[in-house]
């Protein structure tokens, strides 16, 4: 291969390449434009976690934990008979209470995750450009 041919095909490549989005016409996912987001949709969904989905959730928890213990007491014995549905709601009342709890961490961990992500990535970006870049005699000082 000559040169000329060389130098034509790089041209060629690097007026074509593009490496932040799909090509034209190249069948990506339908769903391949909203896998991107900026910093900014990603601090608002984390504020959407922090100011609603947090604290509406516990809300929502407390409310149906404090029915549930006053259906629990009752059915629970009075004069030394109690209803089976009693334990039963005691039971479910638990699990419930298990459930919120595992919500509430996720939530947090989602609320987490989006805000570190965009440094998460600016570091990743950075380690690579320093593994890529040619070393210097600068280095060595």
């Amino acid at each position: 291969m000559a040169w000329d041919e060389w130098n034509q095909i790089k041209s060629d490549t690097n007026n074509h390449m593009q490496l932040n989005q799909l090509t034209p016409g190249s069948g990506g996912s339908v769903l391949a434009p909203d896998l991107a987001s900026s910093p900014a949709r990603k601090n608002a969904a984390a504020k959407a976690i922090e100011e609603h989905l947090e604290p509406e959730t516990k809300k929502a928890g407390a409310k149906a934990e404090e029915s549930t213990g006053s259906a629990v007491k009752e059915f629970s014995a009075k004069d030394g008979e109690g209803w089976d549905t009693s334990a039963a709601l005691k039971k479910a009342q638990k699990a419930w209470e298990g459930q919120v709890k595992a919500l509430m961490e996720r939530l947090s961990s989602e609320k987490t995750a989006l805000r570190n992500t965009s440094v998460l990535l600016k570091n990743d970006d950075i380690g690579i450009a320093l593994q890529v870049r040619p070393s210097s005699s600068l280095d060595r000082l």
